[in-house]
């Protein structure tokens, strides 16, 4: 009985032994596939570090095939990002200015090796923001503040170029650029308003003088028009049509007083040259 009870343990024993091996080796196949393959996820790309040194190659999306424990794959995020940076700057006629910048960027897909190899992955903080804010300094130092207002699509224009300048290296690009605002002191803010309510009071002005003088222009016209009109009717005017007027507006009646019989006399008598009738005749 011991001897067999012996073989038995021995052959129970090998038998755990096979088992553990066994379950081991799957183990260890099971980790070793895992670490074969990666996946690079959409909007990015996938650098290959290999112990540590960066390859040239870059992944794109989907699966990928890479060597167990030896290949590190990085993810390098390719898709629109954004910050926004505030800043403050003095102007050419040293006023001082708060901004807000912001800009969309992204990491060119074929640069993406090269900037974590040279940058790493915070490259926001390393490379965009420190660009942001020298460039929105230097190039409000070439404006005076007024025309920091009135040329802001200039001035935009300008400090997208600036940033790009020094971003683009690093395999950065700008797709979008916005000045979200410029904050200027009160004092200069009350200074502005009052310039503008003066020029805005004087083109007031201009416009009451360009107005008074239009309509005193057509006074003296109509004066002119109706002096005219009164001279030639005056030229026009003779005793035969004064008389013949007379006539048309008479009511048949004979005046009740009159300053003499020549002055009755006269009347018929022009009644007459005009009407061809007499004063009598015609009250008949």
């Amino acid at each position: 009985m011991d001897i067999n009870n012996k073989n038995v343990v021995n052959v129970g024993g090998k038998s755990v032994v096979k088992i553990v091996i066994a379950v081991v080796v799957v183990l260890v196949l099971l980790i070793v596939g895992f670490n074969s393959f990666t996946v690079v996820q959409a909007g990015h790309t996938g650098v290959v570090v290999n112990l540590g040194k960066v390859s040239e190659n870059v992944l794109e999306e989907g699966l990928h095939f890479k060597i167990p424990f030896v290949s590190e794959i990085v993810q390098v995020d390719n898709r629109v990002l954004k910050t926004e940076v505030e800043s403050n700057a003095a102007s050419k006629d040293l006023q001082n200015i708060s901004s807000k910048v912001s800009i969309n960027y992204r990491v060119n897909r074929a640069d993406s090796a090269r900037i974590y190899k040279n940058v790493g992955s915070d490259f926001t903080n390393v490379i965009v923001n420190p660009a942001i804010q020298e460039c929105v300094k230097s190039v409000a130092a070439k404006y005076t503040a007024e025309q920091l207002i009135t040329n802001r699509a200039t001035v935009s224009s300008e400090m997208e170029d600036a940033i790009s300048q020094k971003i683009n290296p690093y395999g950065l690009s700008i797709e979008v650029f916005n000045i979200v605002n410029f904050d200027f002191s009160e004092e200069f803010n009350k200074a502005i308003e009052a310039k503008q309510t003066a020029q805005q009071e004087a083109l007031k002005a201009e416009q009451d003088l360009a107005r008074i003088k239009v309509e005193a222009e057509q006074t003296v016209e109509k004066a002119k028009a109706e002096a005219e009109a009164y001279n030639l009717k005056n030229a026009q005017l003779t005793d035969k049509i004064i008389m013949m007027e007379f006539v048309e507006k008479w009511d048949g009646k004979m005046p009740s007083v009159m300053s003499s019989a020549q002055s009755m006399f006269d009347v018929s008598s022009y009644i007459k040259d005009a009407s061809g009738s007499t004063a009598t005749e015609a009250a008949e």
